[in-house]
């Protein structure tokens, strides 16, 4: 039985904006949780890329060392969306933008997976974290 764990937050930027910093492959561990690097395949950011991504130990009861790991991108949609796959924690996880205002954006990040991995990973919290670090991202280029 699979399980999404959803946030949403308004970020204090226009959504080109916000686009451009979650766009690009080496920011992901500047805004998501649990990665410490990442070094994306020559397709960059499209569909089926495969990025190995330099983890972080992991939060949850089943703790994991730090280690090598293997995203894979499910969706780009330029401006709107990304998705991708966390191949070893056999997570799906993205963001999705909306333009709220000129000069605002409403991001929801997500999680989903198996609901016993969600749980035990302690990755409930990603989405609302991610969106947290994002936030904070986007208010300091703003005061810039």
């Amino acid at each position: 039985m699979s399980q999404t764990i959803a946030a949403k937050r308004e970020l204090l930027a226009p959504v080109d904006d916000v686009w451009a910093l979650v766009a690009e492959p080496y920011h992901l561990p500047d805004w998501w949780p649990g990665y410490e690097g990442v070094h994306p395949d020559k397709r960059g950011l499209a569909e089926g890329a495969r990025w190995q991504v330099r983890r972080t130990a992991s939060p949850g009861l089943l703790r994991r060392p730090r280690g090598e790991g293997l995203l894979v991108v499910q969706s780009v949609v330029p401006g709107r969306e990304l998705v991708w796959r966390d191949v070893q924690q056999s997570l799906d996880a993205g963001i999705r933008l909306t333009g709220a205002s000129r000069d605002r954006t409403e991001a929801v990040a997500f999680v989903a997976g198996p609901w016993w991995r969600i749980a035990l990973e302690g990755a409930r919290g990603l989405p609302r974290l991610a969106l947290y670090r994002l936030h904070a991202l986007c208010q300091t280029a703003a005061s810039l």
